[in-house]
């Protein structure tokens, strides 16, 4: 029986048996960070649109066509993330991270809107 709601073209959901192999795949790269003294960091999803403006350009293909914008209540323009590193960078400065030398990982959903290349998610 075939249902109305579909996922987002380029998105797709992981069930077994494949979960399984990212779960092992998980825990290898966690050691991996673990054993060389990589910290995690959490990034927000959401992020100010300036942020990416002023980091990846403001006349690039990501802001001009690829990211998902928004404005707030208060009319500021937010956009779900396209990538991490300007965020990275952000919460760096912003939480006082740059006072020591670190070595910071992350992961997590980015967003672009894009047409996926065949096999890709």
């Amino acid at each position: 029986m075939a249902t109305k709601y579909q996922s987002v073209r380029g998105m797709r959901d992981i069930i077994e048996p494949e979960i399984a192999a990212w779960q092992r795949y998980e825990q290898v790269v966690l050691a991996a960070f673990e054993r060389y003294c990589y910290q995690e960091l959490r990034l927000p999803v959401v992020e100010k649109t300036a942020l990416f403006q002023h980091s990846i350009g403001e006349v690039t293909d990501i802001v001009e066509k690829e990211m998902y914008t928004f404005p707030d209540r208060d009319g500021e323009n937010l956009s779900l993330r396209p990538e991490g590193t300007a965020g990275c960078v952000r919460a760096a400065v912003q939480q006082g991270l740059l006072s020591q030398s670190r070595k910071l990982w992350y992961g997590g959903p980015m967003f672009r809107y894009e047409r996926p290349q065949k096999g890709r998610y």
